[in-house]
């Protein structure tokens, strides 16, 4: 049964059987009859169609209004007052995930992953601090460890990092990740997916990502496959700080060159070119491939930098692991509304206050990660030890690459783009083989890549090719 068919009916949905996605095996066309990356089918499936319909902004606006009903969520708050502080939020969380890991039929579960944070420049006592953790199990056994993370910050701040007593709604920062990530949860708990899917709120973000960089430590230690993470961090309003509104737009920030690129890695970088296309700068790109669409609504705008300038969110601990990640952020932050004492000044209203929130939008950014977290779970991997042939200088160009595990592959894709182009701009089906000759195609003016299909159409991230040798 392909994925798509049992995904909707894990749902209760019936689908039509369509035909499946034909990847020919004989010779593709040659560069010159390539077709443009947008010609192939980008649009969401029925399945995913219905999923990221039940994405609902009341539900949105409730699970914010909730944490926001905590007065603070600061991570040196109380652990132990059952209506206000980061305790409470903590177990309110922890509670919703479990309701939902209910629905699952035991694929969904869930745990509070806790330590304790040694004192430092914000923690002048050692603090236990705790992230949540729902994590939506792969059903395809050579998937199943391929792991995909979403995350918000549940912990709230107000204009001193250290006061942890005063009040810190923190509605946009971040109620609105953590509310995206809790309905993405919801929904998506009911559902099937080859690759796994994990869930996450934490904590102590505000403080120096305490939480975030646990679980990447953890992760990386005992060799978790994440082979992608977004942080959803002030994701919750739509109007700048000058009034302007931009309801259908949100930044996605990557990284070109990873943080983890050792000097060897640097060196053949800088002889091959690459700056812009690093592992999360791919992970970027698919997201706005899959992303964008009359079921999102949204226009994902690409930033390509780290973060936001001089500041940083929970996507760069991963970074640090040498995981892809990107950070979803409102396309024109207000400034008097995060990291603000709630007051009011000169007439002006100050505070992470829930007025300022618009659910439509937070429910629309959801819908975004929906959309590239099914992708990515349903699709095979990118290809692995993808190489460009280098043994004879030639204007073709030669890829080679290890054949996929997935036992619904329907082959491979090889994608090209001028080196001054941000996104791929052509596909070639080349068939279930693993290796493919562009004729008259120069390494030396264009950037290529390959990425895997499935029989159901979905794509993997492109894997971009080093040297062979």
């Amino acid at each position: 049964m392909s994925k798509v068919r049992r995904a909707a009916l894990s749902a209760g949905l019936v689908l039509a059987v369509g035909a499946a996605v034909a990847i020919p095996s004989s010779a593709a066309p040659t560069s010159s009859k390539a077709r443009s990356a947008g010609d192939h089918p980008k649009g969401p499936s029925p399945a995913l169609r219905s999923m990221l319909r039940e994405i609902e902004a009341r539900r949105v606006q409730s699970d914010i209004a909730k944490l926001v009903s905590f007065g603070t969520r600061h991570t040196l708050s109380s652990q132990t007052d059952p209506n206000r502080g980061i305790g409470a939020a903590r177990d309110w969380i922890h509670d919703q995930f479990q309701s939902y890991a209910a629905a699952s039929g035991g694929r969904m579960t869930v745990q509070k992953q806790s330590f304790v944070q040694p004192p430092g420049p914000r923690n002048p006592d050692p603090v236990t601090v705790t992230n949540l953790v729902a994590t939506l199990h792969g059903t395809q056994p050579e998937s199943a460890n391929r792991v995909y993370v979403v995350s918000g910050h549940y912990d709230s701040r107000c204009t001193d990092v250290m006061n942890s007593t005063c009040d810190a709604p923190g509605a946009d920062d971040d109620a609105s990740g953590v509310a995206a990530v809790l309905e993405l949860a919801r929904v998506m708990a009911k559902r099937q997916f080859d690759a796994t899917i994990v869930f996450m709120a934490v904590a102590g973000e505000e403080q120096n990502l305490f939480g975030s960089t646990f679980f990447a430590q953890q992760a990386k230690a005992q060799g978790m496959d994440v082979e992608g993470m977004f942080t959803n961090d002030i994701v919750g309003s739509s109007t700048s700080d000058k009034g302007r509104r931009d309801p259908f737009t949100v930044r996605l920030f990557s990284e070109g060159v990873p943080t983890t690129e050792t000097p060897a890695q640097a060196a053949l970088r800088q002889s091959i070119g690459g700056e812009n296309d690093g592992p999360s700068r791919q992970l970027a790109r698919y997201v706005k491939e899959v992303g964008e669409n009359s079921a999102t609504q949204m226009h994902v705008r690409l930033i390509w930098r780290r973060d936001r300038y001089l500041r940083g969110g929970d996507q760069i601990p991963f970074l640090q692991q040498g995981y892809p990640a990107a950070r979803f952020t409102e396309p024109a932050e207000n400034f008097a509304h995060q990291h603000q004492d709630v007051r009011v000044e000169n007439g002006q209203q100050f505070g992470d206050l829930l007025q300022f929130v618009d659910f439509a939008y937070t429910a629309r950014v959801a819908r975004v990660n929906g959309a590239a977290l099914a992708n990515l779970a349903w699709a095979p991997t990118a290809p692995k030890n993808a190489k460009i042939d280098t043994t004879q200088l030639t204007n073709d160009t030669t890829l080679k690459w290890d054949a996929n595990p997935e036992p619904d592959l329907a082959g491979y894709e090889v994608v090209w783009r001028e080196s001054t182009d941000p996104l791929w701009t052509h596909t070639i089906p080349v068939g279930n083989v693993t290796t493919y000759t562009i004729p008259d195609l120069s390494k030396d003016n264009v950037q290529v890549g390959v990425r895997a299909v499935d029989r159901d159409g979905y794509r993997s991230p492109v894997a971009f090719p080093v040297p062979a040798g």
